[in-house]
């Protein structure tokens, strides 16, 4: 404990004029960064000139601002968009194989046609020299819209 204490209640003896006074050392108040004052609060100055922490009114809120229509139309397009394209990837895997069977029969009948085709003009007789080509002519008039029509038909 030291010698001389600063608190007078416990000066050992009365003071003189011209004897120094000791105060005790001040103690700064305890202060909050800014940073970590939390919203709500703020440091407010007393009637008294005391500073000190105190709860605020919370601020008005700004008004919201309103939704542009494209961004509306946007936010309604993009889910259908989506889902279209995912129906029609599963309407493509649904159908695949019957897509695969449909080329191959297409194919097949592509195969047969050009074997009749093939048939037909390989197993026709040739004509000679000798044969005459046959030359049929027809004349056929009707009178009116549902008149009876006649003809004649001449081989050559």
């Amino acid at each position: 404990m030291p010698e001389h204490s600063t608190h007078p209640a416990e000066a050992l003896a009365p003071l003189r004029y011209g004897d120094t006074v000791l105060y005790p050392p001040a103690i700064p108040a305890p202060t909050m960064p800014l940073a970590e004052i939390p919203p709500g609060i703020q440091y407010v100055t007393l009637a008294n000139g005391t500073r000190t922490l105190a709860y605020t009114p919370a601020p008005e809120p700004l008004p919201a601002r309103p939704i542009p229509a494209w961004a509306k139309t946007t936010a309604l397009l993009a889910p259908t968009l989506g889902g279209g394209i995912a129906a029609a990837g599963y309407g493509i895997a649904y159908a695949a194989p019957g897509l695969i069977a449909m080329t191959e029969a297409l194919w097949a009948t592509v195969a047969l046609i050009a074997a009749g085709g093939a048939a037909l003009f390989l197993g026709r007789p040739r004509r000679g020299a000798t044969q005459p080509t046959t030359h049929i002519t027809q004349n056929i008039t009707a009178t009116g819209w549902f008149g009876k029509a006649t003809g004649s038909i001449n081989h050559r």
